[in-house]
């Protein structure tokens, strides 16, 4: 399988590759014949202009406002939120600025087409690709999927069992791995999902047994009991006490485990302050080094009454 290049923002940054490329007129007139992509930190944004001022070791370059994003409509924050951060881009020409200096001409927009042309558009649902969290909405989490371009990722394609935010499931700006849940042609966007790499209810399940008391976190109170997830794809029901709020880290007694209704029985022992409490660890159950696609997941036991997987389709 070969190299994929295309990476979020920021993977590049401290290659040795990137840094051969930066500092020296010769090599960015290399890159720009090569049609390399780099990346380097955007030190500066003009408050008229929107342009990014980027620091390639000693010579400055230049995104324009214009080319810092492929989207037709570029917002303000979005430009301005680059500053301190790793852009990606190509380098599209050399000038002298007002004093004779040179100028680096850069586009993150290009870089960003070339991306999406060779690479996104090319991908399949199913397909496991590198991502990097950027941040957090109620609805999901926005990823750069690769070159800073942005992908969704819904609540209800973090986990199986229930959340509140994603916050719950990730600390923010992971470089995580997610799996193609759906491609629009026609706008380019790209809509991801990670919980069919975070295992199998018999996987997660393997790691219990009945008869322990373990951690867990409050995930949803109901009239008829709590739901407190054990791990990232696996929760159980507790019976109701009293004193107990949603996002509570607990210890609870495993009273049986039933995979045919997937269900775990479980009794509150304690709760922890919710400073000291921690997200679940997070484990894939796919080695995502060697398998780069899946065709089906189910996560439902074979036993089990209710059937719940994802069928990737094109």
């Amino acid at each position: 399988m070969t190299k994929n290049k295309y990476l979020p923002e920021g993977s590049l940054l401290f290659t040795r590759e990137n840094r051969e490329y930066l500092g020296s007129l010769a090599s960015l007139e290399r890159a720009k014949g090569e049609g390399k992509i780099l990346e380097a930190i955007a030190t500066k944004c003009d408050s008229s202009t929107l342009n990014l001022e980027v620091d390639l070791n000693g010579i400055k370059g230049i995104i324009y406002k214009e080319d810092c994003l492929l989207e037709d409509e570029i917002k303000d924050i979005a430009i301005i939120t680059r500053v301190g951060k790793a852009v990606a881009f190509k380098v599209m020409g050399i000038e002298k600025d007002e004093k004779g200096k040179p100028l680096a001409i850069l586009s993150r927009k290009e870089a960003q087409r070339d991306c999406l042309n060779n690479y996104l558009l090319d991908l399949i649902p199913g397909d496991i690709i590198p991502a990097k969290i950027t941040h957090f909405e109620p609805f999901g989490a926005f990823l750069d999927i690769g070159c800073g371009i942005s992908s969704l990722m819904s609540i209800d394609s973090v986990s199986v069992s229930r959340i509140e935010s994603p916050r719950d499931r990730f600390d923010g700006h992971e470089e995580i791995k997610v799996v193609v849940k759906s491609i629009d042609y026609e706008t380019g966007r790209i809509y991801v999902s990670t919980k069919e790499l975070f295992g199998t209810w018999e996987e997660n399940v393997s790691s219990f047994s009945a008869g322990q008391t373990v951690s867990g976190i409050v995930r949803s109170i109901e009239s008829y009991g709590i739901f407190v997830e054990l791990s990232p794809n696996l929760a159980g029901l507790a019976e109701l006490k009293e004193n107990v709020n949603v996002g509570d880290g607990c210890a609870v007694y495993i009273k049986s485990i039933i995979p045919e209704k997937m269900k775990i029985k479980l009794v509150i022992i304690d709760t922890y302050d919710k400073v000291v409490r921690e997200n679940p660890k997070k484990h894939y159950y796919i080695d995502t080094d060697k398998v780069s696609h899946i065709d089906k997941w189910i996560y439902s036991p074979p036993n089990s009454q209710k059937v719940i997987e994802t069928v990737f389709t094109k």
